[in-house]
């Protein structure tokens, strides 16, 4: 008897897209996860095409500033938006997956500074390096008594804390490691995470609400996430990346 892998049996049993369609999939230049210098466009990028080839789609990716991203899916000058973190307000007028990723914010300090933290307040005492216009976390975010220093890049930040201008900087753990094993390779070993994480926030993509089979394709594309777990793509598609 044939045995159909699952993700086959759901792209035979499932309505395709119109011939000659394809999803219009937008994404911010986010090393490591979205750019268009690195092999897929990306460890989400990658992640998310396969999945959407999985479940029957063909799509083309787009690179534009974050602004445009959420402007372009509103208008319907895109369909998906790759790297989405969930909000209210993004659900008005976009559809999310389920999450695909983890994103884990975490705190870096110089090596063997001895920075506790478990709580904000824990935090009050240092000066705290990060890029502008960047959210975090909520409460984090919102705090007066937090000393915030407004940076252009998390490159930047990183080597004012290396140079003792600040004593904590803060970003995604694979952004940090991306960036850590290039162009800040020389002070890599003199940095180190804090154990505790800000926050754990899930990505997901964003399919606009205009889409007429914007629940299908979330659908299809969280099935076929499920399937890359179970048959081990989703792991090797992280080691490629070097994670």
């Amino acid at each position: 008897m044939l045995m159909l892998r699952p993700w086959l049996l759901l792209l035979l049993l499932s309505p395709a897209l119109a011939a000659g369609d394809s999803l219009r999939l937008v994404a911010n230049p986010w090393p490591p996860f979205n750019d268009q210098t690195l092999p897929g466009n990306g460890l989400s990028s990658e992640l998310v095409e396969q999945a959407l080839h999985r479940a029957g789609y063909d799509s083309q990716y787009l690179e534009v500033p974050w602004q445009r991203t959420l402007l372009g899916l509103k208008r319907g000058h895109y369909d998906v938006l790759i790297n989405a973190w969930y909000s209210a307000e993004r659900a008005e007028f976009g559809y999310f997956s389920q999450p695909y990723l983890i994103n884990r914010i975490r705190f870096l300090q110089r090596k063997g500074a001895g920075i506790q933290f478990e709580k904000l307040a824990d935090l009050y005492p240092h000066r705290i390096a990060l890029v502008r216009g960047y959210a975090y976390a909520r409460e984090f975010d919102s705090d007066p008594h937090l000393l915030k220093v407004g940076v252009s890049s998390f490159a930047t930040a990183a080597r004012m804390l290396h140079a003792r201008r600040v004593q904590l900087t803060l970003e995604d753990e694979l952004v940090a490691r991306y960036h850590l094993d290039r162009e800040l390779r020389g002070i890599r070993d003199e940095l180190e995470f804090l154990p505790l994480p800000l926050s754990e926030n899930g990505l997901h993509i964003l399919v606009r609400r205009s889409h007429p089979q914007h629940r299908e394709i979330v659908s299809r594309f969280d099935r076929a996430i499920q399937a890359m777990h179970e048959d081990g793509s989703y792991a090797a598609i992280f080691a490629r990346h070097g994670f």
